[in-house]
């Protein structure tokens, strides 16, 4: 019986882990977060999404061997300590952990936004206080709850996102007037060009773009949770391109159709902003509600991973051993718990400082996800030195050129981040939280030997 109370539920479905795939890959960082990449880099951002796109399918490829060389393992942390090492387990494992604690508050963070659409006068730290509560519940009672509220949340993403598109070819057809002018792919170009901040506007626009991405790896945690890992894993990462394309590109192309991208404000979703500006008042109000879902179902999918995280970590002896103990659910009740809880510090910053806390935050989960991604690619390529032939059927495809060209991609990005002054403090933060886990390793190990 004790044997049976600690392994994790395989709730998870096929549809659940697809709509899980999806939502990692449409967040934030779209709907919100978009505004800015636009205002920085102009139309070109749409070179960014594709450059970012393949990089992060790389990457999902490189997880996806992982996960499908040892279907028992929980998740890819399990997979760092076996070919990197405790020390790394314990740094994967707790970066990962603060990666999504901090996305979280970004994205509790753009809901506080979102509501003030309706109501102008509600405080900013009302709505994330109300959504933690409320999402730490349906977490609490089982896994498969969590799959559905999620399914839900990307289908209700995946459908606006879909009707945005279409509305922008037909109007793009149409050559529609707005109240900007009207609707064509010369606004494309016709703003100051395709690059009207240069290249440097191009280079500065990575951050944002690369925050839409993070969260893809998440399908990395559902290994322990899903029915029939070596079909659904493997489906949910090659559909990845034609998530990319459809959603990402097609997106940002459409918006800058219609409504030229130097009008396009910082300060609210772009995709409110588009259907506002057409005229229809009604659907600019059905995609703010759009965007709270999404900003809702990022959050869902954080209170998950820490808590899975929390887990893993517990399960291997670098946590406290109480957060490994699970519910007569098969939940990590404790680990999800004392996740959710200290996300209520973004209430707080919420309250103090709410104009400027999204980018910080943001800057912050970014560049921790990015050091994620370079241990997982960095595990993979210590795999597949002990397992040259990889895994039949899913392999990392042209490896080790892929590889090697992904690391050393992300490794830009970070140099990139150094040389903005808006995400150098960002950068320092991680550094010292860095910093701080290597210490925090070397007195736990010298903890255990006493």
């Amino acid at each position: 019986m004790e044997e049976q109370e600690q392994k994790l539920s395989r709730s998870l479905k096929s549809r659940h882990i697809t709509m899980i795939a999806i939502g990692g890959a449409i967040g934030t960082g779209l709907f919100l977060g978009s505004g800015s990449a636009i205002r920085t880099a102009g139309p070109s951002i749409i070179l960014t999404y594709l450059i970012v796109g393949i990089f992060c399918f790389f990457m999902m490829r490189a997880l996806g061997e992982l996960l499908l060389s040892d279907t028992s393992k929980h998740s890819f942390i399990d997979l760092v300590r076996d070919y990197l090492g405790e020390q790394f387990e314990f740094i994967a494992g707790w970066t990962y952990w603060s990666c999504w604690l901090s996305l979280a508050m970004a994205d509790l963070t753009a809901t506080g936004i979102y509501l003030q659409y309706w109501s102008p006068s509600l405080p900013q730290w009302v709505g994330p206080l109300v959504i933690i509560v409320l999402l730490m519940l349906i977490n609490m009672i089982n896994v498969g709850w969590f799959g559905e509220f999620e399914s839900w949340f990307s289908a209700i993403k995946v459908i606006a996102i879909v009707a945005l598109i279409v509305v922008g070819i037909v109007m793009i057809i149409l050559h529609t007037k707005v109240s900007t002018g009207y609707t064509s792919l010369t606004n494309l170009y016709s703003h100051g060009g395709f690059f009207p901040f240069g290249f440097g506007g191009f280079l500065t626009s990575f951050q944002m773009v690369v925050f839409a991405f993070v969260g893809i790896e998440m399908v990395g945690l559902t290994a322990g949770e899903t029915r029939n890992p070596q079909k659904d894993i493997p489906k949910a990462i090659n559909s990845l391109p034609i998530r990319i394309g459809l959603f990402y590109i097609g997106a940002m192309t459409a918006i800058m159709a219609i409504y030229p991208w130097n009008q396009i404000k910082t300060t609210s979703s772009p995709f409110v902003q588009v259907f506002a500006g057409i005229g229809v008042a009604g659907a600019a109000g059905i995609l703010n509600f759009v965007v709270l879902t999404s900003a809702m179902s990022a959050t869902n999918s954080a209170i998950f991973s820490t808590s899975r995280s929390l887990y893993a970590l517990a399960e291997n002896h670098q946590a406290p051993k109480q957060y490994a103990k699970l519910s007569n659910k098969a939940v990590p009740n404790r680990a999800l718990q004392v996740s959710s809880l200290i996300l209520f510090i973004v209430v707080i910053l919420n309250y103090i400082m709410p104009s400027g806390i999204f980018n910080i935050i943001s800057g912050v989960s970014t560049i921790n996800f990015v050091f994620v991604w370079l241990i997982i690619l960095w595990t993979h390529l210590a795999y597949r030195r002990v397992h040259p032939e990889g895994v039949a059927g899913f392999s990392m495809p042209w490896y080790p050129y892929t590889s090697w060209a992904t690391i050393i991609f992300f490794i830009f990005v970070l140099i990139i981040l150094l040389f903005i002054p808006s995400t150098r403090p960002s950068l320092i933060i991680s550094i010292i939280f860095f910093i701080v886990l290597f210490i925090g390793y070397y007195a736990l190990q010298r903890r255990k030997k006493n």
